[in-house]
Order: structure tokens, then sequence, then C-alpha cells
């Protein structure tokens, strides 16, 4: 089974969607082995050939209305939602930009950052938050590092990843605020492959069963949310346009609740 290989450096972004597609495999039964694609690629690029049911045969990506009606999606959320739970990314020396944020209409008066074809630059948009688009990954942290917006949105299960990857840019993450819109990200397949599909739910809904999935999800990122300091920040509630309605919102096993979010990141008392 092809997967996008990772660009160099990158490869650590990947690893839990790479375990976790591999766990679901063993759960399944499944002799299927995982093999990245020859050439790198970047995100928008592996929907495209996958689409197409060329070199790849999944991807994981945030789901949209777009997505789901190009590709066949395995709808068990990868990231128990945290994709659509943002903090802020800041250029040095603007650490308190957000302190005094209590609204979308304070927000408003800023400007983010997002790649121009991510779901997410689409969900801002919509809820009246003025965003600068840029095609390039890794410019969008130069551009925020030489004030070419404010302040650049990421999952909980980014941000501090990526803090430290251009540590060498002085980016901070903000302490203040906590965006939110309902979305998630799944494994893609080609439509042309419901067989993996299923291969892939049935093993990912018995390490859900079995308790596999929340120890793996918990073994990458108890740590990372313990450290972002969630119950001090102001959550802004957004709006999703792009949210499919076969998105399964009402299995509360596939993702974590606000309560359970804000009681994760609590810092662990000291023994």
């Amino acid at each position: 089974m092809r997967y996008p290989r990772s660009f160099s450096g990158y490869e650590q972004r990947d690893s839990y969607a790479l375990a976790l597609l591999q766990l679901a495999l063993t759960k399944a039964g499944s002799s299927l082995s995982l093999t990245p694609s020859i050439h790198s690629m970047a995100q928008n690029r592996a929907l495209a050939e996958l689409a197409l049911q060329r070199n790849v045969d999944v991807v994981w990506a945030m789901t949209s209305k777009e997505r789901e009606a190009q590709l066949l999606p395995v709808r068990i959320s990868i990231d128990k939602g945290l994709m659509g739970w943002r903090v802020a990314l800041l250029a040095k020396q603007q650490g308190q930009l957000l302190q005094n944020i209590q609204s979308l209409a304070d927000l408003q008066k800023l400007q983010a950052g997002q790649g121009h074809d991510w779901p997410d630059r689409t969900i801002l948009a919509h809820n009246g938050l003025p965003v600068q688009a840029s095609s390039s990954y890794e410019g969008l942290f130069h551009m925020l590092a030489a004030g070419r917006f404010d302040y650049f949105p990421r999952s909980l299960l980014e941000v501090s990843r990526e803090a430290k990857s251009y540590q060498q840019l002085g980016l901070q993450i903000d302490p203040y605020i906590l965006l939110h819109y309902p979305t998630t990200s799944y494994f893609f397949v080609s439509p042309h492959n419901p067989g993996l599909a299923e291969t892939l739910r049935i093993g990912l809904e018995r390490a859900l069963a079995d308790g596999s999935f929340d120890q793996l999800f918990y073994q990458h990122y108890g740590a990372v949310l313990r450290q972002l300091k969630l119950p001090q920040r102001r959550i802004l509630e957004l709006e999703n346009p792009l949210l499919p309605a076969a998105t399964p919102v009402s299995r509360t096993d596939l993702w974590l609740s606000r309560a359970q979010l804000l009681q994760l990141g609590q810092p662990r008392a000291s023994q």
C-alpha cells in the first residue's frame, strides 16, 4: 500500500499517521505492507494523484465536501477532531498580540496566514477573518516572521513541533486563544478501491474497541497537549461550511469533547 513519501526533514510530521495505518492493517489481519511513494509530494499533489489512481493508494488529510466528493473517506477520525482546535503561531516580539482578543469581531482586525488550497482558508474567510494565502507550506513560516500577516493558526497536533522546527525564526506560540471549528482528518483512498477502505475501517474499529487506538494517540500527543495549557485559553467558536453532512459527529468515541480536551490540557501533578 503506497503512501506519500515525506519530504526530507519532515518524517516526524507523518509518524503518527503511519503508525496508525500499520495498526489498522495489523488489527484487520491484512497482509498489506506500507511503501512510500517514489517521490516526495505535498498534500495537494498526493490527493490529486490518489484521485487519478496513480503513485499512492492512501492519503491522510483534513476532510471537506470537495475531498469527499472526489475520494473515498474512511470516516473514523484519526485525530479525534483535534485538527479543528487551533492555536496561533506568532512572530518574534508579538507574543502579546492576542492578549486582549475577546471575540471574533476582535480577531477580524488581524490577518491570518494559511495555505492557498487548505480547507482552513475557506473556513476562516467564511467567519469573516482576513486571510493571506501562500502556496508554500514552508514559506508561511517565513512570511509570518517577516510580518506579512499577523498570526498563523495551527492545530494542537502541529503547533509545538512546528515552533521547534522553525525556532531559528523566533516564532512563538500564543498563550491566550483557542480557535475551534468542527472538522477532522481521515484516511482517504480511491473510490475505485472500496476493499482497501473497508480493510482500514475494520482495523480502526478494532483498534478503537481494544484501546490500542487511544494508546497510540496519547503516546504521540498526550504530553504535547498538556504543554499548551488549554484550560487557560479563551475559546472562539467558528462555523465550518465545508463539513460534510455524513461526518459522524454523533459518535462520541471518535471525538474529544471540549470537557475532555480541557481536562487533558491540565498539567500532570508532580509525583
